[in-house]
């Protein structure tokens, strides 16, 4: 078959020379219960027409998020995205565009990379910034990464208000890197012995700002504490927007920043594609994974762009490479400067300020609502953690039956984790009108009652 090119007997060599008997035994780390002994029970072959038919009636079983009042956060959120946005990104020049490996016939990706650099940096308060990455979680995880090169430490410290993804993908290449992985536990309010977490072995802290609960936190005094160790402080955003609004990490002694950078330029996209943020001092320079985009001049001194420092595999010996899975988003890093752009630092601070304002008002509105408490000192900028009087799952259930996304349950970011099971994370940006919100509370008001 021209599309099986190998025959039985190049299967069995390659299979001696990796040391397996058989193919099976390439899955031998995935658990017995989560393999299949038979085929799944799918249908048999159809017509192109009638498969659309099919996969258009699944769809439709989704609500869409334009579609009625949303609520959801916890790492996505739903913004507006201008118009201007999808327009230009759709050029067939930026669309087909990948690595600019040829600086002189890439001018263009290598200048808005540049921008995109810049922007980043200013946004986090760091000195630089790479050309991008994956996504805000495995950024973070690179992050604790490069701080056990920098350190030459091995162990990571937590925090308890850290995205359970994001934890979750830290522990998962900690465990082949043999890091030592102290994640404090979880709890709706921002107070929490970060300090005391710290010893001499500890080579970076991981906090969350604002939190997975939706605290924002002065982060000062951690760093003192971490610096005071010989350890670094990474901080992880969720929110990027709320960058416009809240101190940024670098002001605050932050070490490293990585951040989701989602919201600006880049719609929830049924979860991803999405653009990973990563910044840090210039003295870690040549310890931060990923690509950087340099400005210089030409022979004939015209100004010009080209890659500066490329520690990916791709570009170096694999053993010397600081990342082997990093890459720059190309085409969402482009959204995410087009948009910001667009918005310039008055609109940037705006936004915040609308996103702020929404989710204020939101509170308000359900601190009256009778089976609802709202969590934390409510310091938050868009995004807020409530305990219900039932279980948060069921009460999203039936206001999703009512055509109301009203959040996130805790429990279901966090199962099996005690003292979860009737908190519910709630998110309210600019999109949300005073009919929303309102819809939200009346709602709540008659299935909490």
């Amino acid at each position: 078959m021209r599309y099986l090119p190998l025959t039985p007997d190049d299967r069995r060599r390659m299979l001696a020379e990796i040391g397996v008997e058989k193919i099976d035994d390439l899955f031998a780390a995935v658990p017995a219960e989560h393999l299949r002994d038979d085929l799944p029970d799918l249908p048999c072959a159809r017509s192109e027409l009638a498969v659309e038919r099919e996969l258009a009636g699944l769809a439709a079983c989704n609500t869409a998020a334009g579609t009625v009042p949303f609520f959801v956060g916890c790492g996505a959120y739903r913004h507006h995205v201008p118009a201007t946005v999808d327009h230009l990104i759709q050029r067939s020049e930026f669309l087909t565009s990948y690595t600019p490996y040829q600086p002189e016939i890439t001018q263009g990706t290598l200048q808005y990379l540049f921008e995109f650099q810049t922007q980043v940096a200013r946004l986090t308060g760091m000195e630089v910034a790479n050309a991008s990455m994956y996504d805000g979680s495995t950024a973070t995880a690179e992050a604790v990464l490069m701080a056990e090169r920098v350190t030459r430490r091995r162990k990571a410290v937590l925090s308890g208000g850290l995205h359970p993804h994001y934890r979750d993908v830290i522990e998962t290449l900690s465990k082949y890197n043999k890091t030592d992985v102290a994640s404090l536990p979880p709890r709706a309010e921002a107070i929490e012995d970060l300090v005391s977490a710290i010893d001499d072995d500890t080579a970076c802290i991981v906090v969350q700002n604002p939190d997975f609960f939706g605290n924002v936190r002065d982060l000062a005094p951690v760093a003192e504490a971490a610096h005071a160790r010989g350890a670094l402080l990474i901080v992880a955003v969720t929110e990027v927007v709320s960058l416009g609004a809240v101190r940024s990490p670098g002001e605050m002694g932050a070490d490293i920043v990585t951040a989701e950078g989602q919201s600006i330029g880049n719609g929830l996209n049924f979860g991803g594609p999405y653009v990973g943020l990563f910044a840090t001092r210039e003295k870690y320079v040549r310890q931060m994974p990923g690509r950087l985009c340099g400005e210089t001049v030409d022979a004939e001194g015209r100004r010009g762009f080209v890659l500066t420092l490329s520690t990916r595999e791709q570009h170096i010996r694999r053993e010397k490479a600081t990342s082997n899975i990093c890459t720059n988003s190309g085409l969402c890093a482009l959204a995410f400067t087009i948009h910001l752009t667009l918005l310039g630092e008055r609109g940037l601070r705006d936004l915040a300020n609308l996103n702020h304002l929404s989710a204020v008002a939101l509170a308000e509105r359900l601190e009256e609502v009778p089976g609802v408490e709202i969590l934390g000192d409510g310091l938050f900028f868009n995004e807020f953690t409530v305990r219900l009087s039932r279980p948060a799952a069921l009460v999203v259930d039936e206001l999703a039956g009512r055509g109301i996304l009203a959040g996130v349950p805790v429990s279901r970011l966090l199962p099996g984790e005690p003292g979860f099971a009737n908190d519910l994370i709630i998110a309210s940006t600019e999109i949300n009108t005073d009919q929303d919100r309102q819809a939200l509370a009346d709602a709540l008001e008659e299935v909490l009652a």
